[in-house]
C-alpha cells in the first residue's frame, strides 16, 4: 500500500509540476490577451466589436477544419509507437501541411462572393488574412503537441507569451500609436514609418492583421522543433490516424457549434430592437465582451488540459489508472468551483474592466457562463474513456447529439430571451455532455468518480455566490474585505474536508 501511494504522489507531482507552468504561462498569456478587453472596449462601439467577435467565432469553426484531430491523432500514435515518434510527427505535419495549403487557397478563391453573403462586401482581405491566420495555427499544432508530449513546457509556454505579447504590441501600435503619430504626438521622425504601414480608412482590420503577423513569428520561434522535419505522405502510415482522428474533427465541429452558435445566431436570429438602443451586431458586441468574462474559467480547463491529455495518455496502461483519473478529476472540479465563487461574487468590481457603460449591461449572465465552462471542463475529464479506449466515435454522438440542443434551443430561446437565453443554453448543452459522457464512460472504462463529493461542491458553489451576493455595505472596502474573509475561510473548510484524500495525493 506504501509503494501504490508513493507512486501515486511522485505522478500527480509531475503532474502538478508541468500544470503548474502549462497552467502559468497560460493564465498569464490569457490575462495579457485579456487586456486587450477594456481596450477595445474602449476603442471600438459595440457594433464593431461584434463584427470582431463574429469574424472570430467562423475562425473557431474553421480552425477545426484545418486541424481536423490531427493533434488527439499524434498524441495516440506517437505515445503508442515511441521508437517511431519521429515518423509520426512527420506524417502528422506533412498532412496538415498540405490540407491548410488546399483550404486556405479555397478560402482566397471564394472571398468575393463569401463577403457578400456574410454582407461585408468590399472586405476580402478579412477572409484572406484569416486565411493565413488559420492556416499557421494549424501547421504549427503538431508542434507545439510535441513540446507537450516531450514534457518541455517552459519552451511551450516562452513561444506562447511571445506571440501573444506581440499580438498586443501590433493592436496598440497600429490602433493608437500609428494615429498618435500622424497627429504629431510623437517626434516628427516617425511620421514616415506611420504612412508606411498605416491605412487610416483601416480600424477592426488591424485586429487581424495584428493576429496574422503575430502568428506568422510563430514559425520563425518553433524553428528549432521543425529542424527535423521531413516532409513525408505514406498513405499506409497516415490512414490510421485519419481514421482515429475524423471522429475527432466532427466532435470538434460539433463542440465549435455548442460555443460559437449563439455568436452568429444573435446576429440574424434577434428580433430588431430587441434591446432598446442596440442594433443586432452591438447585442453581439455586449455578450462577446462579458462572454470574456468567461476566461477565468476556460484558462483553468485549457491549462489542465495541456497537461493532462499526454498525462493520461502515457498512464493509460497502468492498472491503477481509474482511481488515478477519479482523484485529478475531483481536485479539477474543486478547484474550478473555487473560481467560479470568487468571479461571480466581485461581478460589481470587474465590470469596469468593460470601458463604456453600454458592455456592462450584459454582466448578469457571467456566473451562467462560468458554470457552463465548468462543466465543459468536467466533460474534458470524464471523456478520457474513449480516448485511451480507440473509442472516438463516441465523442461524435455527444458532441453531435449537444449540437443539435444547442441550435434548436438557440432557435427557440434568443427570440424571446436574447442573449441570456444563449447563456443558458450553453450551460444545459454542456451539463448534458457531461452527464452523457460519464454515463457511457461507467460502461465501457469504469472510473470511481466521488459523484457526492463533487456535487456537494457544486451546490455549496451555488449557494455561496447567492448567499455572498446578499451581502450590501456601504463601504465597498469593507465588503471585499468580508469576501475576503468568506474565501479564506471556505479555503480553510474546503482543506478540512480534503486533507485525508490529499495525504493520499
Amino acid at each position: 500500500m506504501a509503494v501504490f501511494i508513493f507512486k501515486i504522489l511522485s505522478i500527480l507531482r509531475k503532474l502538478a509540476g508541468q500544470t503548474i507552468i502549462y497552467g502559468a504561462s497560460s493564465i498569464l498569456g490569457r490575462l495579457l490577451n485579456y487586456l486587450l478587453v477594456p481596450y477595445y472596449t474602449y476603442i471600438f462601439a459595440a457594433g464593431e466589436y461584434g463584427t470582431i467577435t463574429e469574424f472570430y467565432a467562423y475562425a473557431a469553426f474553421l480552425n477545426v477544419l484545418f486541424t481536423y484531430g490531427m493533434e488527439t491523432a499524434y498524441f495516440r500514435f506517437a505515445t503508442a509507437q515511441k521508437d517511431n515518434a519521429g515518423s509520426v510527427f512527420n506524417q502528422a505535419t506533412s498532412a496538415l501541411l498540405l490540407s491548410s495549403i488546399l483550404l486556405s487557397g479555397i478560402l482566397f478563391v471564394i472571398a468575393t462572393p463569401l463577403t457578400e453573403y456574410l454582407h461585408y462586401p468590399g472586405k476580402e482581405h478579412y477572409i484572406r488574412w484569416f486565411a493565413g491566420i488559420l492556416a499557421i495555427d494549424a501547421i504549427v499544432a503538431i508542434p507545439f503537441a510535441r513540446l507537450r508530449l516531450e514534457n518541455r513546457p517552459v519552451y511551450f509556454a516562452i513561444t506562447k507569451l511571445v506571440n501573444i505579447g506581440l499580438n498586443i504590441g501590433l493592436n496598440i501600435f497600429f490602433l493608437s500609436v500609428c494615429p498618435a503619430v500622424l497627429r504629431g504626438d510623437y517626434p516628427a521622425f516617425l511620421k514616415p514609418l506611420a504612412e508606411t504601414v498605416y491605412q487610416p480608412g483601416y480600424s477592426i482590420e488591424y485586429v487581424f492583421l495584428s493576429n496574422l503577423l503575430a502568428n506568422a513569428a510563430l514559425l520563425l520561434l518553433l524553428m528549432p522543433v521543425f529542424s527535423s522535419f521531413r516532409f513525408s505522405f505514406q498513405w499506409t502510415s497516415l490512414r490510421p490516424m485519419l481514421t482515429y482522428a475524423y471522429p475527432i474533427l466532427f466532435a470538434g465541429l460539433a463542440w465549435v457549434t455548442n460555443e460559437m452558435l449563439s455568436r452568429w445566431a444573435l446576429r440574424f436570429w434577434l428580433p430588431e430592437n430587441f434591446y432598446p438602443g442596440l442594433s443586432n451586431e452591438a447585442a453581439l458586441g455586449v455578450f462577446g465582451a462579458v462572454y470574456k468574462f468567461s476566461v477565468f474559467m476556460t484558462l483553468t480547463v485549457q491549462a489542465f488540459r495541456y497537461a493532462a491529455e499526454p498525462f493520461f495518455f502515457s498512464r493509460a496502461a497502468d492498472k491503477n489508472s481509474p482511481e488515478l483519473f477519479s482523484k485529478v478529476s475531483h481536485a479539477f472540479i474543486v478547484f474550478g468551483c473555487f473560481v467560479v465563487l470568487v468571479i461571480s461574487t466581485n461581478l460589481d468590481v470587474l465590470q469596469y474592466i468593460l470601458q463604456q457603460e453600454v458592455y456592462r449591461q450584459g454582466m448578469h449572465v457571467v456566473p451562467v457562463l462560468l458554470f457552463a465552462n465548468l462543466f465543459l471542463g468536467i466533460y474534458y475529464n470524464v471523456s478520457i474513456w474513449y480516448k485511451i479506449t480507440d473509442k472516438t466515435y463516441f465523442s461524435t454522438w455527444i458532441t453531435g447529439s449537444a449540437a443539435l440542443f444547442t441550435i434548436l434551443l438557440n432557435y427557440l430561446l434568443i427570440p424571446v430571451a436574447g442573449y441570456e437565453g444563449s447563456s443558458w443554453v450553453t450551460l444545459l448543452v454542456y451539463f448534458g455532455m457531461a452527464a452523457s459522457c460519464y454515463w457511457l464512460g461507467q460502461r465501457y472504462y469504469p472510473i470511481p468518480y466521488p459523484l457526492v463529493r463533487d456535487s456537494f461542491y457544486i451546490i455549496l458553489t451555488v449557494l455561496g455566490i447567492w448567499l455572498i451576493n446578499q451581502l450590501n455595505f456601504f463601504s465597498m472596502s469593507l465588503l471585499l474585505s468580508v469576501r475576503i474573509m468568506i474565501y479564506v475561510l471556505l479555503g480553510f473548510l474546503i482543506y478540512r474536508l480534503e486533507r485525508n484524500r490529499m495525504q493520499i495525493l
